[in-house]
């Protein structure tokens, strides 16, 4: 945070804004990229997205001008969106029906170990090396995932299983401007995602640093726990909703999340054990998300199934948007008036607590909005199946 509001001298709701820019362009790519996939191979659409995703990172890392910095997040957010969609489409061409959640799980596993090792290893080496350098490596890595996944990957020849797949129809999600349900899911689903999308992102390692005068790394160290966390709490959540429910474990979810933040933002001063234990319970209960794509598959047929994640995941997305401009215009709107040498704003720790304090209440109203919908799905509310 520090070195990017140096680099393009802004506050923190510039920051913000900044941090958001990258959801936006996730999030709205989201259903253009399932008609993508439709059209044409994954290879194509891995190769040309991961390609624009490296370049833009280089672009970025070298720029100072705001407005370029802000389109090439846009960029870098709408070529991510190009990879669990993919992972997708691969999976269901080459592996059967039974095996998908499976394998599912298992991508979903290996993008939480990049979140893990995205966090402290990667502050370390920009300690060691900067952060352009470390910033390049990685554009590069990305152009080379794009080339080796257009080289490597093939589609199955198999026409009975093409004859199958139907094409992308716009009449595939018109379902969804007619389904309250669904839309009072994704609103819940884009509340509660402060604590990953908002706190874990972006605004964790600042508040650690500021709070408890921790090193970068150290931060960065203690804010891994929630993916570590998250490796977990997809299938025991999952679990438990069998036994309780979706709707109940959601809520729960919700509440929880409350109650870790009011404790981590309002709570007296904690050892390393506390937090550690705080940021994994944290990441179990992030993992809600999981179970509110499978209330949403609930919800509708089968060949509405893609839109329908897609839809969720892009509503869950723009919460990322929302918390980090949110956070960002109320630092600015509590600061305190300190600069620093570089005529910079200094926030201080109770900045950054009644800041955050956005995401606690948030969680609050998502968990009462999946209460709502549970019992009003109870009365038997259901969605038109029909595509």
């Amino acid at each position: 945070m520090p070195k990017i509001m140096e680099q393009f001298s802004i506050n923190a709701s510039h920051f913000g804004l900044l941090a958001a820019f990258y959801y936006f362009g996730y999030a709205g790519m989201q259903i253009p990229i399932a008609a993508l996939l439709d059209r044409f191979s994954s290879r194509t659409i891995l190769f040309i997205f991961a390609v624009m995703c490296g370049l833009a990172t280089l672009v970025f890392t070298y720029t100072d001008n705001f407005y370029l910095a802000l389109f090439t997040r846009f960029l870098v957010g709408a070529g991510s969106a190009a990879g669990f969609l993919s992972v997708s489409k691969v999976i269901s061409e080459w592996f059967p029906a039974k095996k998908y959640a499976t394998m599912i799980g298992l991508s979903f596993t290996f993008g939480l170990m990049g979140a893990i090792y995205g966090d402290k290893p990667v502050s370390l080496l920009i300690d060691t090396y900067g952060g352009r350098n470390v910033a390049t490596i990685l554009a590069i890595v990305a152009i080379i995932i794009g080339l080796a996944s257009y080289f490597s990957l093939r589609s199955p020849i198999n026409k009975k299983t093409l004859a199958q797949k139907e094409s992308f129809k716009i009449a595939n999600f018109k379902f969804l401007f007619s389904s309250p349900v669904i839309w009072y899911l994704a609103l819940a689903n884009l509340l509660m995602v402060g604590s990953l999308e908002g706190f874990s992102d972006v605004w964790g390692v600042p508040y650690l640093t500021a709070t408890y005068h921790l090193a970068k790394g150290d931060a960065a160290g203690f804010i891994s726990f929630v993916f570590v966390g998250m490796l977990l709490g997809g299938p025991l959540l999952a679990l438990l909703s069998k036994k309780l429910g979706t709707y109940t474990i959601i809520a729960a979810c919700g509440m929880g999340l409350m109650l870790a933040f009011i404790l981590l933002l309002w709570g007296n001063h904690y050892n390393s054990l506390f937090l550690y234990g705080l940021f994994f319970a944290i990441g179990v209960l992030c993992c809600y998300q999981v179970i509110v794509f499978a209330a949403g598959s609930e919800l509708v047929a089968p060949q509405n199934l893609g839109v329908t994640v897609a839809f969720l995941n892009s509503i869950n997305m723009l919460g990322g948007s929302f918390f980090h401009t949110t956070i960002g215009k109320a630092m600015d709107l509590f600061w305190t008036g300190t600069l620093d040498n570089n005529n910079l704003r200094v926030y201080d720790p109770q900045v950054y607590k009644y800041a955050l304090s956005i995401i606690p209440l948030c969680a609050l109203i998502g968990a009462v909005i999946i209460c709502l919908v549970g019992s009003k799905k109870n009365q038997a509310i259901q969605i038109p199946l029909e595509g």
